[in-house]
C-alpha cells in the first residue's frame, strides 16, 4: 500500500514540535500534516498541535512504488514526462495504489511537484518543477498563460477544415449527474481552443486533430470537441448516460465493450507540445511518442 503508518520518535513533546524534529519540517508544514489526519497517538487520530503526545506516536505518509517512466527533459529546476493513459498525475486518496507522484518523489524528493493537471485518461508531457523557486515561477507562467500546450486528438468523423471553438465551460450543475462532468455554458469561464486537421482514416471514419487550448479550463478540449459534434474517440464522460460512465470509472466492463461505447480502449488525447521562455532561454519540448500509431491500435481488440 503505497499510504502506510510509520512510527516516530516522542519524548513527551506537543505534536507539532514531534513532527519538526522527527521530519525536520517547518511548523506550517506539521500543522497541515494534522489538519489532514496523518498523525496518530496509541491509535487515536491527532487534531490539535498543541497535544502533548505520550505512547507510540504514528504518521501516515506516502510510500513511493515507482514502476518506471520517461525522461523526455531535465534540468535543474525542472523536469518534462510521459504520462501514460490511465495513471493519476496524483494519489487520490488513501487506497491509491499508483500515481505519477510515486515517480516524481523517488526521482527528486517530496519537494518536486507537478506543476499542471492533466486528466489520468489523458497521456503525454507533464512538467515537473524540483525547487520551490520553480514551482512559483511555473505556476505563474501557467496562470498567466506564457506556456503554451498542444494536444492530440483522435475525433469521431471527417472533418474539412480548420476550426476555432469560442464557448464558455462551467461545471454541470445537474446533481444527479457526474461529478467532474463539464458544460457549455453562457455564464461559464472564458474557453477558446483551435483545431487544425492532420489526418483523416476512411477505415475509421476518423480525424486526428493538432489542439490548442488558449485557456485552461477543466476538459476545454474534450466538452469543445462534443459539443461540436467530433467527440474523442474512447471518451468515458462525454456522450455517455451516467451508467456507462460509472460502469467505465469503476472498470466493470471489458475493453469491447468501452469500444462499443466509446469507440476506443482509453481517451484519444494526448498532451503533444509545451512551449514556453524560463530564465531567458525558450524551449521547445515535444512528445517522443508515436501517438497517431498508438491511437489506431486501441480501435479495436
Amino acid at each position: 500500500m503505497p499510504y502506510i503508518k510509520t512510527k516516530l520518535p516522542n519524548n513527551g513533546k506537543k505534536a507539532f514540535q514531534v513532527l519538526m524534529e522527527s521530519l525536520k519540517i517547518p511548523i506550517n508544514e506539521a500543522q497541515r500534516l494534522i489538519d489532514k489526519k496523518r498523525l496518530f497517538c496509541n491509535g487515536n487520530l491527532v487534531e490539535e498541535k498543541n497535544k502533548i503526545l505520550n505512547g507510540i506516536v504514528e504518521l501516515i505518509v506516502y510510500e513511493n512504488h515507482p514502476r518506471g517512466v520517461e525522461i523526455v527533459f531535465e534540468n535543474e529546476d525542472f523536469a518534462v514526462l510521459e504520462k501514460p493513459s490511465g495513471v493519476l498525475s496524483h494519489p487520490n486518496g488513501r487506497h491509491c495504489q499508483y500515481s505519477l507522484s510515486d515517480e516524481i518523489w523517488h526521482l527528486w524528493g517530496k519537494q518536486a511537484c507537478i506543476a499542471h493537471r492533466l486528466d489520468k485518461e489523458t497521456s503525454g508531457l507533464i512538467l515537473v518543477t524540483k525547487n520551490k523557486n520553480a514551482q512559483i515561477e511555473f505556476k505563474t507562467m501557467f496562470e498567466k498563460r506564457q506556456i503554451q500546450k498542444e494536444y492530440l486528438a483522435l475525433v469521431s468523423g471527417k472533418i474539412e477544415k480548420n476550426f476555432k471553438i469560442d464557448a464558455c465551460i462551467d461545471l454541470i450543475q445537474n446533481y444527479d449527474d457526474v461529478k467532474t462532468r463539464m458544460q457549455i455554458c453562457e455564464k461559464g469561464k472564458k474557453a477558446l481552443t483551435e483545431f487544425e486537421i492532420l489526418n483523416f482514416f476512411p477505415k475509421y471514419n476518423c480525424t486526428l486533430l493538432l489542439c490548442k487550448p488558449l485557456t485552461g479550463r477543466q476538459h476545454q478540449i474534450r466538452i469543445h470537441l462534443y459539443h461540436a459534434k467530433y467527440p474523442i474517440l474512447g471518451d468515458p464522460l462525454y456522450g455517455l448516460k451516467k451508467e456507462e460512465i460509472e460502469a467505465i470509472l469503476d472498470g466493470k466492463i471489458n475493453s469491447s465493450e468501452r469500444i462499443r461505447l466509446t469507440g476506443a480502449k482509453r481517451l484519444c488525447l494526448h498532451a503533444n507540445a509545451l512551449k514556453f521562455t524560463f530564465k531567458n532561454d525558450q524551449f521547445i519540448i515535444n512528445s517522443k511518442k508515436n501517438i497517431e500509431n498508438e491511437f489506431i491500435q486501441i480501435l479495436h481488440i
